[in-house]
């Protein structure tokens, strides 16, 4: 399996998500499925199956995190310093080819992390790649569903 890039941040918030699963959750439903079998007849026993229930979630997404930590590659943007060049965990920001309006800034960062309303992308979505490789007064042509906006790179950070 290749490995998927993550930012620092972006790992640091896995690990300690995976933290607190092992260290709080699972404990504590470990502990629910035993008091929900104190009450005897587990056929009928609504607790029981909810407690179940969330331990196969917990339990499923540690495992989820644990691969996805295993198949990382962090990498750290202040640490990068490509000569201006748009890069994976690079800052963008970017303005209206046309009108020179709306300024907008985006990270680029691993899909686990992407959250359009911190202004964070995944790398694979179709803006980020449009302005890979791309350097600051460059225009990028990014297709989107309603069509082909161009947009121009005003600066790019390492962060």
């Amino acid at each position: 399996m290749s490995k998927i890039p993550i930012t620092v941040a972006g790992s640091e918030l896995m690990k300690s998500e995976l933290h607190r699963l092992k260290t709080v959750e699972r404990p504590a439903v470990i502990t629910a499925i035993a008091e929900a079998r104190a009450h005897g007849d587990l056929s009928e026993n609504a607790e029981y199956d909810a407690a179940r229930e969330k331990q196969g979630f917990i339990e499923g997404r540690i495992l989820e995190l644990e691969g996805k930590l295993a198949n990382a590659q962090v990498i750290d943007p202040a640490l990068l310093e490509d000569d201006g060049r748009v890069v994976f965990g690079t800052t963008v920001e970017l303005v209206d080819a046309a009108s020179g309006e709306g300024s907008v800034s985006y990270q680029i960062v691993g899909e686990d992390e992407a959250d359009i309303k911190l202004g964070k992308i995944s790398y694979s979505s179709p803006i980020a790649k449009a302005l890979i490789g791309k350097y600051a007064g460059d225009v990028a042509e990014v297709r989107a569903p309603g069509g082909v906006k161009e947009v121009e790179i005003v600066d790019v950070r390492y962060e």
